[in-house]
């Protein structure tokens, strides 16, 4: 039955050519083998095109290059649309899966019959994965408990269509938090797989850096798309700064 199940892996990737062989290397490497990629390059101006190039013809490989610019949200929506399994996954270009990390989500998903599950993750700072970290998430989220601390990498998620109704992710900084509140806001429940992990790399270059900024994006979602009160608004800044002071300390 787990095996008979395809899933697609959504891959938005925008000059990361330094690490798409990696991404998509961990794909194929996998011991589940039932699935397909939709990588959608975001008109990359480095050669990241002279990667995928080698990838072109694997036939559950499917490529599409963009004419220009859309951002991460477009890329993501695209896949969502040009896919059609039971099973979607995400994956950023920078970050990579250890070979089980699809065998062992997807048995212990349908074993237990959840509709959206998360891993934790090893993370590091740029090429330094000698000191990668792994963090320890909390079990499930709920919608209420996500807005406290948000921890749920976007390339660890894996989640049954039939659940995305009309959610797509929306043009905004942060897009895959906004998605993520949309899921759990009507009713939705994550659960956390702790028999595998992600790669994530934090680079410098990279949104997850900024931590001022960061948290002036969530402030602006959670008002103006998650209607949160001015006090239940600044609650929910408080403790995703503070855990995620607790995950990477000042770096």
């Amino acid at each position: 039955m787990v095996n008979n199940l395809t899933i697609d892996i959504i891959i938005p990737n925008f000059n990361k050519a330094k690490y798409l062989s990696q991404c998509l290397n961990s794909i194929i490497s996998q011991t589940y083998k039932n699935w397909k990629i939709y990588l959608i390059d975001d008109n990359s101006n480095d050669n990241s095109k002279e990667i995928l190039s080698k990838y072109q013809n694997i036939e559950n490989i499917k490529i599409f290059n963009l004419e220009e610019n859309k951002g991460p949200a477009y890329c993501r929506n695209l896949g969502i649309q040009k896919s059609n399994s039971e099973l979607i996954a995400f994956l950023d270009s920078d970050d990579y899966w250890p070979e089980d990390k699809l065998e062992k989500q997807i048995k212990n998903m349908l074993s237990n019959n959840y509709d959206f599950t998360y891993t934790d993750y090893c993370f590091f700072f740029d090429d330094n994965i000698k000191e990668k970290k792994m963090t320890n998430l909390p079990s499930h989220y709920n919608y209420d408990k996500f807005l406290k601390h948000s921890s749920m990498s976007t390339s660890s998620i894996i989640i049954k269509r039939e659940i995305l109704k009309n959610i797509l992710f929306e043009k905004v900084n942060h897009e895959d938090y906004l998605f993520k509140c949309d899921l759990l806001k009507k009713g939705e429940v994550a659960y956390k797989i702790k028999e595998t992990y992600v790669f994530y790399r934090i680079n410098k270059n990279n949104r997850s850096s900024n931590k001022i900024q960061n948290i002036i994006n969530l402030w602006q979602i959670n008002k103006e798309k998650n209607n949160l009160k001015f006090f239940n608004n600044l609650k929910s800044m408080f403790f995703i700064a503070l855990n995620s002071f607790k995950k990477y300390g000042w770096k």
